[in-house]
């Protein structure tokens, strides 16, 4: 079971009064990230049966095949690439796979070649290793059968600009958008249409062979197209949509020339759109979810009603600026506490999704520690812990999953002189809970489902 970094001193930084509501948070979560973990998740779902590789609906016979590509990328690619070669073994021919720089060491492949790129601003290397991808399924017939890993993070880890596109473009457009606080579903309609990888132009580049694509969601609603910006999956936007994304963040009118042109030719039917529901491209494409959000709530859930508490799952599709759903978790905190609505205490209320940071000062954090400092101003007092995680272990451009607080959290922050209006507008919420001993850290976890949160509620 994962242990977070300073495991006991994140348990004991509440005081008495708090410990036992810290670690119960803390066993919940790291049950939640154990459940969701790729490896777990592929040897559950897809399995070798008399010959025959089995995912879902979806069956092959392995000897009709000449050759098993894996290609694919995201935060939790070299996990999965690990459990697709555990299960196949040598039946697999050759891999590109790309995944976050720093984590390659962690993984031991024989078939599959791993390849470090940046997140969540795209590099040189990522677009290399999508390449590589590219030539290795150039060739590609109907006797193989081609494995897309898609995993959360892949459309930063997977960049192959378009035509007329440098990447340097994509880097400026993807900074801006996200310094905005664009919604995922925002950005990647903009990133599909300057890239041809993603949006489903894979699956045009795999010939005709057959295409097994395993992956795990980090999305709202489990949108096939939103997931790393959809490689094998239909496309749902369009050039106007990417256009109207540009302009709603005010991004438009100071987008590279080069960007302006070809998103205006896209619109005039001057280059051709993205593969559409109902494209003959997708026949021989199966896409399968092995893990998601909802699995990752299922389990919290189960482990906090082991431990003894009224469990709930509230949403899985939150979304929204992450300071304002901050204050919506203390409001449903405090009407647990107060009144026993939606569910009496002890209460675990768990809730999923990913909120969105608009950033306008000039500290450090992410969109989790936010929502948590947001919620630590309005829960002072009650008997109640929040532990906010980003599943992937990386929340915004911090070492931090996230950051957990409770009813003494604001008192502790007084006696320190630190003011969360302060930090709040700074966007410096790591800092905050720097100070404070309570930001979550545990490294790059190899899952990737979204965003987890944690209400724990005692009696009073």
């Amino acid at each position: 079971m994962l242990r977070f970094h300073l495991q006991d001193q994140l348990i004991c930084n509440g005081g008495e009064a708090y410990c036992e509501l810290r670690s119960n948070a803390i066993q919940i979560l790291s049950v939640a990230l154990d459940t969701v973990d790729p490896k777990r998740a592929i040897q559950n779902k897809i399995r070798i049966d008399r010959g025959f590789l089995l995912a879902g609906g979806w069956s092959c016979e392995l000897s009709s095949l000449k050759r098993i590509l894996v290609i694919g990328g995201g935060k939790a690619g070299g996990a999965m690439a690990e459990a697709v070669e555990s299960l196949l073994g040598e039946r697999v021919t050759a891999g590109v796979v790309n995944i976050l720089r720093g984590t390659e060491a962690k993984y031991s492949l024989k078939k599959v070649r791993l390849l470090g790129a940046s997140h969540p601003v795209p590099d040189k290397h990522g677009a290399e290793g999508v390449a590589e991808m590219l030539d290795l399924v150039a060739n590609a017939s109907k006797d193989d059968l081609i494995i897309v890993l898609i995993s959360g993070g892949g459309s930063a880890i997977m960049p192959y600009p378009a035509e007329g596109i440098t990447l340097e473009d994509i880097q400026n457009i993807t900074s801006r958008l996200l310094k905005k606080g664009a919604t995922i579903n925002d950005l990647n309609a903009v990133r599909k249409h300057l890239d041809f990888f993603k949006g489903g132009q894979l699956a045009r580049r795999c010939g005709s062979a057959r295409v097994l694509s395993i992956i795990l969601s980090d999305v709202v609603e489990d949108s096939l197209d939103i997931i790393a910006s959809g490689p094998t999956s239909p496309d749902s936007s369009t050039w106007f949509d990417a256009v109207e994304a540009l302009k709603k963040y005010a991004v438009w009118e100071n987008s590279p020339r080069s960007v302006r042109d070809r998103f205006e030719k896209g619109i005039r039917g001057e280059i051709e759109e993205t593969p559409k529901m109902g494209d003959p491209v997708f026949e021989k494409v199966f896409n399968f979810i092995v893990a998601n959000n909802s699995g990752a709530c299922e389990a919290a859930v189960k482990e906090a009603t082991r431990l003894g508490y009224n469990g709930l799952i509230i949403s899985t599709m939150i979304e929204g600026e992450a300071r304002h759903v901050g204050s919506v978790y203390a409001g449903i905190a405090r009407e647990v506490s107060s009144n026993g609505r939606p569910v009496k205490v002890p209460a675990a209320l768990v809730l999923g999704g990913e909120t969105t940071v608009e950033v306008r000062g000039s500290g450090r954090g992410g969109r989790n520690q936010e929502v948590a400092i947001s919620v630590a101003q309005k829960i002072s007092g009650l008997n109640c812990v929040v532990a906010c995680l980003a599943t992937d272990g990386v929340d915004g451009p911090t070492d931090a999953a996230g950051a957990i607080v409770d009813g003494a959290t604001l008192k502790r922050a007084q006696a320190a002189n630190l003011s969360i209006d302060f930090y709040l507008k700074e966007n410096d919420s790591y800092s905050f809970f720097n100070h404070l001993g309570d930001l979550i850290v545990t490294g790059p976890t190899g899952t990737n489902v979204n965003d987890l949160t944690l209400i724990l509620i005692g009696a009073i």
